[in-house]
């Protein structure tokens, strides 16, 4: 039996020990990719790196989209996906981090992007929506397994 309680078998039954192996790394490498992704995205729009604009041109931009007052909002987004993209990754304060992630998401789709219709590579809210999702079942399921919130046995 699965972990779900179904008698499911396996196509390739030799294959048992492999899935039994790497069942439960499934959810910590999601929780720990998204940080990763979102770190760069925070680090250009607090610092300039990997071609971002740094906080003033990211608060620029935020006031040419109508985003008041730009540059706390610019700070708030910049630490939201740096270090909130940090925390998330290890598994520390997982849920307050995620929760940041998503509404800096909500604020993507509905505030920026949904102008574009659904296709990223027309502007769209594509990425944003599929990030915001993603950071909404982390809230959801916590840091769970491989998380500094599992190891120290306490989480939002």
């Amino acid at each position: 039996m699965n972990e779900q309680g179904s008698s499911t078998r396996l196509f390739i039954p030799a294959l048992g020990g492999f899935h039994d192996a790497v069942s439960g790394l499934g959810y910590p490498l999601i929780r720990f990719i998204t940080g990763l992704v979102l770190m760069p995205h925070g680090a250009g729009k607090l610092f300039g790196w990997f071609g971002g604009r740094g906080i003033e041109g990211t608060a620029a931009g935020f006031a040419r989209l109508g985003l008041e007052p730009a540059l706390p909002l610019a700070y708030v987004v910049g630490v939201t996906e740096f270090f909130g993209g940090l925390l998330i990754a290890i598994g520390l304060l997982t849920r307050p981090a995620a929760i940041g992630v998503v509404v800096i998401m909500a604020v993507a789709v509905f505030q920026v992007h949904l102008k574009n219709g659904f296709f990223w590579f027309n502007g769209g809210y594509e990425y944003p929506l599929l990030w915001g999702v993603v950071a909404l079942a982390i809230v959801f399921c916590g840091g769970g397994a491989l998380s500094v919130d599992r190891k120290i046995g306490r989480e939002f």
